[in-house]
């Protein structure tokens, strides 16, 4: 059969390329901040981080909205991540404070920070062909890169808002960057937001509320990302009991299956031998 030319170029709806486009999109954010890092525009910098992450969060969606979930999107979505999420935080933070500050040693940090937002994303990438119970989708293995990308800004978003110098400090960053690191690193479990669902009942108490923040957002904008992601951390107790509660209840539940299963087993072997 004669090859064809054709086949290699297949034609593609346009609605199967949008989470594609959304992730390039998120891509070029994130890159974009460093820009504007590079020309001291820290306060355009961190809204170009925190559009990847919106970004990020609505390619997932429409993929499956869409049913435009590939291999390929799935690799170019984890190289978006690791550009926008591990490298462009690090050296919006680098050339902030840390470079003047503390220079080599600042830089080392920086570099901690986006490897261990590399072993994060790939940890994740690898635990997708991993059998595991239903309720473990609720939870992540360590901060979310998104996450641990914004809230490693969180001193700096501060400084935006108040006149002290004391959030700009690099021991400060350095400290909290290398915090960050360990929790996207770390086997910490954190709350999906993808997975939390909302009862009825407080459907629309919640439409006030997010109509309420739309108005915070838009009068106090760095006051509300600043209460959002201390707000987040916050959780992350809760999760690491709610998680540790279901380890506990699953492994209760295999031990009592394997327990019918050992006394089935004998009672089989009991009937065998009365026979």
């Amino acid at each position: 059969m004669p090859f064809n030319r054709r086949n290699r170029f297949r034609a593609l709806p346009l609605n199967s390329l949008i989470p594609n486009m959304l992730t390039t999109l998120a891509l070029c954010a994130g890159l974009t901040s460093v820009r504007f890092a590079l020309n001291e525009k820290w306060e355009l910098a961190v809204i170009a981080i925190l559009a990847a992450g919106v970004l990020d969060g609505l390619d997932g969606r429409m993929a499956r909205l869409l049913k435009g979930t590939s291999r390929f999107g799935a690799e170019l979505d984890s190289l978006s991540d690791f550009v926008s999420f591990g490298v462009a935080p690090a050296l919006v933070l680098f050339l902030w404070t840390l470079d003047a500050g503390m220079g080599g040693i600042g830089w080392i940090i920086a570099l901690i920070y986006t490897v261990s937002c590399g072993l994060r994303l790939a940890r994740f990438n690898s635990m997708l062909d991993e059998d595991q119970p239903v309720w473990a989708a609720g939870y992540f293995t360590g901060i979310a890169a998104p996450a641990g990308a914004s809230i490693s800004l969180l001193f700096m978003v501060m400084s935006f808002f108040t006149d002290s110098d004391f959030f700009r400090s690099d021991i400060l960053n350095a400290a909290w960057l290398l915090f960050m690191a360990f929790l996207m690193a770390s086997r910490i479990p954190t709350y999906s937001i993808k997975r939390i669902k909302i009862s009825r009942r407080f459907i629309m108490p919640m439409l006030i509320l997010v109509g309420g923040m739309a108005a915070m957002m838009a009068s106090y904008p760095w006051q509300l990302l600043s209460l959002i992601a201390l707000a987040y951390l916050a959780t992350i107790p809760f999760a690491v009991i709610s998680h540790h509660r279901l380890e506990r209840q699953e492994a209760q539940k295999a031990d009592v299956e394997k327990a019918a299963e050992e006394t089935a087993a004998n009672g089989d072997k009991s009937k065998k031998t009365e026979k």
